[in-house]
């Protein structure tokens, strides 16, 4: 009796049981193996094993598309900007001399004034007194110039304030142009930085993709971080409800305790899954399959479970806490 009950058991188990993958998702991969074939048929008509070279084609046409892309926003833009900066260093000297260029136009011009100032006024000036003074005076005499323009051109001043604002005009040009060639090599570097996002943001998207792939730290069965830290989850929530269990049993509510019962079941199956390569790559997994085989076993006794759940936590690598970085 005891043989057959123990029979009727593992029957009822394996009848209640978790489907297969294959079993639960059968009509995805139905329309996958459906589309997988579409495509194959496809690939096979346009390819060289037809006579076809249109597959060639397509795959040179999309290098091409993809080096071109690369380089138009990606080398040229990084090549500039390193081409720029050299000959910023190199052309620095350059723009001392056109600085230089400057700051004589503006010392002759304050001479002029000075000297001109000085005559009309018939008094000494100091030697930094303000352009801006200066030039109302000039500006002054110019006005009463030009009251009898032929006669003040040859033997006046007008002549002469016609120069100092033909010079005032020098130094307001030169001033712009070097004002504007300072924007524009900003701007230079600043465009050439502009042109490298584009590429920068799709290669950095891309070792993201990559990174994930490899590491696949979103799920309990990655080797990241994250995974690490869904793997001590399962370990919580399996301790927490069989902790509830106990609360259970010793209220004398039996429905509750059974639906709890299948809860932990169901918990330390996903941690078995998960928990499975990690363990065998690391040779622990013999030792770690028995103590979750024991934390099923309903003859085991509640307090040896919460000893065998936190001996899980401190003996085996996949479930370790995951090390701070300082």
């Amino acid at each position: 009796m005891q043989f057959y009950g123990f029979f009727i058991f593992i029957f009822q188990v394996v009848k209640h049981r978790k489907p297969k993958k294959i079993t639960q998702h059968w009509v995805h991969y139905a329309c996958g193996a459906v589309g997988l074939s579409v495509c194959s048929l496809w690939l096979l008509r346009h390819s060289s094993l037809m006579g076809s070279s249109d597959l060639d084609n397509w795959i040179q046409d999309a290098k091409d598309s993809t080096v071109d892309f690369f380089t138009e926003h990606l080398e040229k833009p990084i090549l500039s900007i390193r081409d720029e900066l050299f000959e910023t260093f190199r052309k620095r000297h350059q723009g001392l001399m056109d600085l230089e260029e400057v700051r004589l136009t503006s010392d002759s011009l304050h001479r002029m004034l000075l000297a001109f100032s000085e005559q009309t006024k018939g008094q000494k000036f100091p030697v930094n007194a303000s352009d801006q003074k200066m030039l109302e005076i000039v500006m002054d005499r110019y006005e009463k110039e030009l009251m009898h323009p032929i006669q003040n051109l040859v033997s006046g001043e007008l002549a002469r304030a016609m120069l100092i604002q033909v010079q005032k005009l020098k130094l307001d040009i030169e001033t712009a142009m070097l004002e504007l060639n300072q924007i524009l090599r900003a701007n230079e570097i600043n465009f050439a930085v502009l042109a490298a996002l584009p590429a920068f943001f799709v290669s950095l998207l891309l070792i993201m993709l990559i990174r994930g792939w490899f590491k696949r730290d979103t799920k309990a069965e990655g080797r990241g971080r994250i995974a690490r830290i869904q793997r001590r989850l399962l370990v919580a929530e399996a301790e927490e409800r069989i902790m509830q269990y106990q609360n259970y049993v010793e209220q004398g509510s039996e429905s509750d305790a059974k639906y709890t019962y299948g809860l932990i079941l169901y918990s330390l199956d996903r941690l078995y899954s998960v928990v499975k390569r990690h363990a065998e790559d690391s040779g622990e997994w013999q030792r770690l399959r028995q103590d979750i085989i024991k934390l099923a076993s309903p003859r085991l006794q509640i307090d040896n479970k919460l000893t065998v759940m936190s001996n899980l936590k401190i003996l085996y690598d996949c479930l370790l806490p995951v090390l701070k970085s300082r």
